[in-house]
């Protein structure tokens, strides 16, 4: 499993958020305290909105303890909204294209957990993305197929129920050949919007919390800090919306009956 922050709010810093506290991101590529796997040292990344509409987007494979360029870029962007992983891959090799977040036009997304039998279902969950999106396809571990797979379902427009529509697909796959289950806490971004999304197919969703200070919000797999009493964790089966101005809408995340969405020409 990952680790993963996500910020919305003031600009500030990332290394304000990432490198410099107590249980911080990079401190949680070492040692991660609520996962299984307490290394995370396959990779890391950054995604981060500023001036322009698209998002700037850093990735690398080196462990983010060691990435003195992960450092240097921490120091010096100032981002109202980011993403933020580092990754313990579950599938795929340890490559720049199998490291989060992941992007497309506007589009950030970065995962935490797995498609349980994904060697078994990799041919078909990579026929849920759309013939104009597949080129965009550089890696080959789980998470960047669900992500196209979304955006093949509408992403831009309503990404709750793009990421319900393409779960239920893959679960209806999943179930008739592997007992494995699927898990899925994930941050997406439109660059206006943050999504947080807790859910498993299992009772075993990955942690995901939330603190909400003022008009910002964090998103993280882990508290980080010197005060954890801020800290809630996100329900699972629920999606944790919020806008740069502070407005937050908690509400269910549903993956229960499987039905065919529609693929929406990209």
């Amino acid at each position: 499993m990952c680790r993963l922050l996500a910020y919305a709010g003031t600009p500030l810093f990332l290394e304000d958020l990432l490198i410099r506290p107590e249980g911080s991101l990079v401190s949680q590529s070492m040692a991660a305290r609520e996962a299984r796997t307490v290394v995370n040292g396959d990779g890391c990344g950054l995604g981060w909105y500023g001036e322009r509409a698209e998002p700037g987007l850093y990735r690398g494979i080196l462990p983010a303890w060691s990435d003195a360029n992960l450092t240097s870029l921490c120091r010096q962007i100032r981002s109202g909204l980011f993403l933020a992983h580092v990754r313990a891959a579950t599938s795929g090799g340890v490559s720049t294209s199998n490291c989060h977040p992941f992007a497309h036009g506007q589009q950030l997304f970065m995962h935490n957990g797995q498609i349980g039998g994904y060697a078994g279902l990799r041919r078909r969950v990579e026929g849920m993305i759309s013939d104009a999106l597949y080129p965009s396809r550089k890696g080959t571990c789980d998470s960047e197929a669900i992500f196209l797979a979304a955006l093949s379902r509408g992403l831009e427009s309503d990404p709750v129920a793009a990421f319900r529509d393409t779960l239920s697909e893959i679960e209806a796959m999943r179930g008739a050949v592997s007992d494995e289950p699927v898990r899925f806490a994930a941050v997406h971004s439109d660059g206006e919007r943050l999504f947080a999304f807790r859910w498993a197919s299992d009772d075993k969703p990955p942690s995901l919390y939330a603190r909400s200070e003022g008009a910002s919000l964090l998103v993280a797999s882990e508290p980080c800090g010197r005060d954890a009493a801020g800290w809630r964790a996100i329900p699972p089966g629920s999606v944790l919306e919020a806008d740069r101005t502070g407005r937050m809408f908690l509400r269910p995340f549903n993956v229960d009956a499987p039905h065919q969405g529609a693929i929406r020409a990209a």
